[in-house]
């Protein structure tokens, strides 16, 4: 049974959470519209919690000077600031809400989902009393609506930084982060100029400082700069309001996060090689010249660290294994963008996820080719084209993609990047710059990494794209599955037409701002078949974590 209407499938993947004693029964909407009853089975709490491993984010701090290993103690700090602000805006009080929680595995899922609401299962609730998350997290009143907020007087309504809340009256109004957030903000503020005096690099100093400034006026234009001009750095720090995945109500609003990261120059200066590339790769896009004139920005520095801490937004649910910076469309223009691959977080889903649920789905003819450098490679080139951006439509009128494909833009750009990557590490083949088995490596880790994705649920926008992904590749014969024993095999050549092909329909609808076209290819290829299904329910059974949940700070850096 091909189920391919969206509101089923958080039902389909909730079959995926198999082993349980406790079941409850709901309806499917099947191809012809019918209803059948389905049986979803529920984790226990403690099985949910053991969904997650637990991963030590350490590094070999042996050759930071004593000042650097003191500044790192400010940027903890710093960071662990911005992790309280997240979860104001996220969920509310978190201290009422872990108050009234008495069962020690509940308040531990509790703490990895930032709120009671299963980020890697829907966002379903965890405790019923919380009700369904509100979708605008905390950036709005729980009961906002559209008309009354297009209505509102206020021009910062859209603002990336600010929050929405109702006066005595009712009446809505807006609140920057820095006023909101001040005090907090002005403490974090403070431990980076102190982690700034401490530096021995004087553009991550510079950078520091203006960071500081940023989080008091949420202008991080100048920081950003900095940031970009930097790159004989050994720690890095990201810290801020960057991302606005948590919106969901009109996409708009940035959640904190923050991240330490120490450099790696060995992988780092390999993977530089690749940026040198970037241009070439553009060039030879499969599409009309019209959408491939239309992509704005490069790779200007690809860099290979050592997460040591996470903070806010990233340290949520699925953990972000790499990242592109700034998302400031006139930085990019003007400086490109950098892309962090995280070689430690990304070897321990590579271990503890990719290589068993690879040795439940994947073919044994091509276990082989499940590669740490190959997944590692895919990871960087995602960054890489997720910095490659279409911001307008081609045709005169010269329209905010963004805006017109509205709440169907992140699964396709999402998609976008998804697909280019490996159209690039395709043309690096081509290029001379791969062999076939470095090639089919890179194919074969991809096709397991979508399983490893698809398990996250729909309230992760990577799922729906990797489902539209998958079933583009089944039909178009790039994957197969062998019905005796349920495991796929890669057809080389048949993938490279299939990745050709996807590459042009994201680019076209992206580059037309064709909000039809997109939420045709949603309905029509972003479902759960039978058979994916399955294959989901035999991963959980055979009890592959999900993800990874970090043990992180001064001590276990032993600072």
């Amino acid at each position: 049974m091909n189920t391919k209407h969206l509101l089923s499938v958080i039902l389909l993947l909730s079959v995926v959470f198999f082993i349980s004693c406790k079941s409850t029964t709901n309806e499917e909407i099947s191809e012809d519209g019918q209803t059948e009853e389905v049986l979803i089975k529920e984790l226990t709490i403690q099985e949910k919690v053991a969904e997650y491993s637990s991963v030590k984010l350490d590094a070999d701090i042996s050759k930071l000077s004593e000042k650097e290993k003191q500044m790192i103690k400010h940027l903890i700090k710093a960071s662990e600031i911005i992790d309280e602000i997240y979860w104001d805006q996220t969920f509310g009080n978190k201290e009422d809400l872990f108050n009234s929680i008495g069962d020690e595995d509940t308040l531990k899922y509790i703490k990895i989902n930032y709120g009671p609401w299963d980020r890697l299962n829907g966002n379903k609730t965890i405790i019923e009393k919380y009700g369904k998350k509100p979708i605008g997290a905390n950036y709005y009143p729980s009961d906002v609506k559209y008309l009354p907020f297009i209505s509102m007087k206020f021009e910062d309504k859209l603002s990336q930084f600010t929050l929405l809340r109702r006066n005595a009256n009712g009446e809505m109004y807006t609140i920057p982060y820095h006023k909101a957030y001040n005090e907090q903000l002005s403490k974090a503020a403070e431990l980076l100029n102190q982690a700034a005096e401490l530096s021995e690099n004087e553009n991550f100093k510079k950078y520091l400082k203006l960071r500081a400034e940023a989080l008091l006026s949420d202008n991080y234009y100048d920081s950003d700069i900095a940031w970009m001009d930097m790159s004989d750095n050994n720690i890095d720090f990201i810290i801020g309001a960057i991302e606005c995945t948590e919106d969901r109500f009109i996409n708009t609003k940035n959640s904190y996060e923050a991240f330490i990261l120490l450099k790696d120059n060995d992988w780092s200066k390999i993977f530089m090689e690749y940026a040198n590339s970037v241009p070439k790769l553009i060039s030879n896009i499969p599409v009309e010249d019209k959408y491939k004139k239309n992509i704005v920005g490069s790779a200007s520095d690809i860099g290979v660290y050592d997460a040591i801490y996470y903070a806010g937004l990233c340290n949520t649910g699925g953990k972000s294994i790499s990242i592109n910076l700034p998302k400031d469309g006139r930085i990019i223009m003007e400086k490109g963008n950098k892309n962090l691959i995280f070689k430690n977080a990304t070897q321990a889903k590579f271990d503890k996820i990719l290589k068993p649920i690879a040795s439940t789905v994947i073919d044994d003819s091509q276990l082989e080719n499940v590669k740490f450098e190959a997944f590692l490679e895919n990871n960087l080139f995602y960054e890489i084209v997720d910095g490659l951006n279409v911001i307008k439509t081609i045709d005169d009128n010269g329209f905010i993609v963004k805006d017109v494909l509205k709440e169907h833009y992140n699964t396709i750009n999402g998609l976008k990047a998804n697909i280019i990557r490996m159209q690039f590490i395709t043309e690096l083949h081509d290029l001379g710059l791969h062999n076939d088995k470095e090639l089919l490596d890179n194919y074969v880790t991809f096709v397991a990494d979508i399983f490893r994705s698809v398990r996250f649920g729909l309230s992760e926008v990577q799922a729906e794209f990797n489902m539209i992904t998958f079933n583009h590749f089944i039909e178009n014969g790039a994957i197969s599955r062998n019905e005796t024993n349920g495991k796929y095999i890669i057809d080389l050549e048949k993938m490279k037409k299939s990745l050709a092909s996807l590459t042009q329909t994201s680019l076209v609808i992206l580059g037309n701002g064709d909000y039809n076209a997109a939420k045709e290819l949603i309905k029509e290829m972003g479902f759960v078949n039978e058979n994916l299904r399955n294959d989901l329910t035999k991963i959980s059974e055979a009890g592959i974590p999900r993800d990874i949940v970090f043990e992180q700070g001064a001590e276990i850096l032993e600072l």
